[in-house]
Protein backbone atom coordinates (compact mmCIF):
# COMPACT_ATOMS: atom_id res chain seq x y z
CA UNK A 1 0.00 0.00 0.00
CA UNK A 2 1.42 3.38 -0.98
CA UNK A 3 1.84 5.99 1.73
CA UNK A 4 2.48 9.72 1.53
CA UNK A 5 4.09 11.02 4.72
CA UNK A 6 3.36 12.72 7.00
CA UNK A 7 0.31 10.66 7.91
CA UNK A 8 -2.75 11.81 9.85
CA UNK A 9 -3.58 12.62 12.55
CA UNK A 10 -1.89 15.96 11.86
CA UNK A 11 -0.10 18.25 14.25
CA UNK A 12 0.58 21.88 13.36
CA UNK A 13 4.08 20.87 12.26
CA UNK A 14 2.96 17.96 10.05
CA UNK A 15 0.07 19.98 8.57
CA UNK A 16 2.56 22.71 7.59
CA UNK A 17 4.79 20.02 6.05
CA UNK A 18 1.85 18.72 3.95
CA UNK A 19 1.07 22.25 2.75
CA UNK A 20 4.71 22.92 1.80
CA UNK A 21 4.96 19.58 0.01
CA UNK A 22 1.82 20.44 -1.99
CA UNK A 23 3.17 23.90 -2.87
CA UNK A 24 6.49 22.41 -4.02
CA UNK A 25 4.82 19.69 -6.08
CA UNK A 26 2.39 22.07 -7.83
CA UNK A 27 5.23 24.52 -8.59
CA UNK A 28 7.08 21.67 -10.32
CA UNK A 29 4.23 21.64 -12.88
CA UNK A 30 4.72 17.87 -13.17
CA UNK A 31 1.24 16.27 -13.41
CA UNK A 32 2.53 12.78 -12.53
CA UNK A 33 4.43 14.00 -9.46
CA UNK A 34 1.46 16.07 -8.26
CA UNK A 35 -1.04 13.24 -8.80
CA UNK A 36 0.95 10.85 -6.58
CA UNK A 37 -0.21 12.84 -3.52
CA UNK A 38 -3.83 11.86 -4.25
CA UNK A 39 -5.61 8.56 -3.70
CA UNK A 40 -6.50 6.49 -6.79
CA UNK A 41 -10.16 7.39 -6.19
CA UNK A 42 -9.63 11.05 -5.26
CA UNK A 43 -12.56 13.44 -5.65
CA UNK A 44 -12.06 17.08 -6.58
CA UNK A 45 -14.14 20.15 -7.10
CA UNK A 46 -12.04 22.78 -8.81
CA UNK A 47 -14.02 25.92 -9.64
CA UNK A 48 -16.89 24.46 -11.69
CA UNK A 49 -15.19 21.16 -12.55
CA UNK A 50 -15.61 17.81 -10.87
CA UNK A 51 -12.58 15.53 -11.23
CA UNK A 52 -12.46 11.90 -10.13
CA UNK A 53 -9.39 9.69 -9.87
CA UNK A 54 -5.68 10.17 -10.51
CA UNK A 55 -5.95 9.83 -14.27
CA UNK A 56 -8.45 12.69 -14.48
CA UNK A 57 -6.22 14.73 -12.13
CA UNK A 58 -3.28 14.24 -14.50
CA UNK A 59 -5.37 15.22 -17.55
CA UNK A 60 -6.66 18.30 -15.72
CA UNK A 61 -3.15 19.39 -14.72
CA UNK A 62 -1.72 18.87 -18.22
CA UNK A 63 -4.43 21.15 -19.61
CA UNK A 64 -4.09 23.65 -16.74
CA UNK A 65 -0.38 24.23 -17.24
CA UNK A 66 -0.75 24.38 -21.00
CA UNK A 67 -3.11 27.34 -20.51
CA UNK A 68 -1.62 28.89 -17.35
CA UNK A 69 1.91 29.79 -18.41
CA UNK A 70 4.70 30.78 -15.98
CA UNK A 71 2.55 29.44 -13.14
CA UNK A 72 3.82 30.22 -9.61
CA UNK A 73 1.92 29.21 -6.45
CA UNK A 74 2.06 30.09 -2.74
CA UNK A 75 0.01 28.14 -0.14
CA UNK A 76 -0.57 28.89 3.53
CA UNK A 77 -1.98 26.64 6.27
CA UNK A 78 -5.29 28.04 7.51
CA UNK A 79 -6.56 25.28 9.82
CA UNK A 80 -6.27 21.53 10.46
CA UNK A 81 -7.86 18.65 12.34
CA UNK A 82 -7.06 14.95 12.56
CA UNK A 83 -7.20 14.15 8.82
CA UNK A 84 -8.23 17.48 7.27
CA UNK A 85 -6.34 20.58 6.26
CA UNK A 86 -7.63 23.95 5.03
CA UNK A 87 -5.34 26.26 3.06
CA UNK A 88 -5.50 29.68 1.47
CA UNK A 89 -3.48 30.24 -1.65
CA UNK A 90 -2.61 32.60 -4.42
CA UNK A 91 -0.95 31.96 -7.71
CA UNK A 92 0.05 33.93 -10.77
CA UNK A 93 0.09 32.98 -14.42
CA UNK A 94 -0.29 34.45 -17.87
CA UNK A 95 -2.40 33.27 -20.75
CA UNK A 96 -1.43 32.87 -24.40
CA UNK A 97 -2.32 36.55 -25.01
CA UNK A 98 0.30 37.61 -22.42
CA UNK A 99 -2.37 38.75 -19.95
CA UNK A 100 -1.30 38.14 -16.35
CA UNK A 101 -3.64 36.94 -13.61
CA UNK A 102 -3.48 36.40 -9.88
CA UNK A 103 -5.79 33.70 -8.58
CA UNK A 104 -6.90 33.66 -4.95
CA UNK A 105 -8.66 30.83 -3.20
CA UNK A 106 -9.23 28.33 -0.46
CA UNK A 107 -8.92 24.56 -0.47
CA UNK A 108 -10.30 21.96 1.89
CA UNK A 109 -8.40 18.68 1.93
CA UNK A 110 -9.31 15.30 3.43
CA UNK A 111 -6.72 12.54 3.72
CA UNK A 112 -6.97 8.77 4.06
CA UNK A 113 -4.99 6.79 6.64
CA UNK A 114 -2.08 6.46 4.17
CA UNK A 115 -1.64 10.22 3.88
CA UNK A 116 -3.12 10.38 0.37
CA UNK A 117 -5.59 13.14 -0.36
CA UNK A 118 -9.06 11.64 -0.94
CA UNK A 119 -10.96 14.91 -1.33
CA UNK A 120 -9.97 18.36 -2.55
CA UNK A 121 -12.50 21.18 -2.75
CA UNK A 122 -11.15 24.41 -4.26
CA UNK A 123 -12.84 27.80 -4.56
CA UNK A 124 -10.84 30.12 -6.81
CA UNK A 125 -11.19 33.70 -8.10
CA UNK A 126 -9.03 35.23 -10.85
CA UNK A 127 -7.97 38.86 -11.00
CA UNK A 128 -6.37 40.41 -14.09
CA UNK A 129 -3.09 42.13 -13.22
CA UNK A 130 -0.35 43.85 -15.15
CA UNK A 131 3.10 42.29 -15.38
CA UNK A 132 4.40 45.07 -13.08
CA UNK A 133 1.90 44.01 -10.38
CA UNK A 134 3.32 40.49 -10.08
CA UNK A 135 4.60 39.60 -6.62
CA UNK A 136 5.28 35.85 -6.73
Amino acid sequence: MEKKYPLPPFTEETAKQKVQMAEDAWNSKDPIKVSKAYSEDTEWRNRNQFINGREEVQDFLIDKWKNEQEYKLKKELWAFTENRIAVRFEYEYKNDKEQWFRAYGNENWEFDENGLMKKRYASINDLEISASDRKL
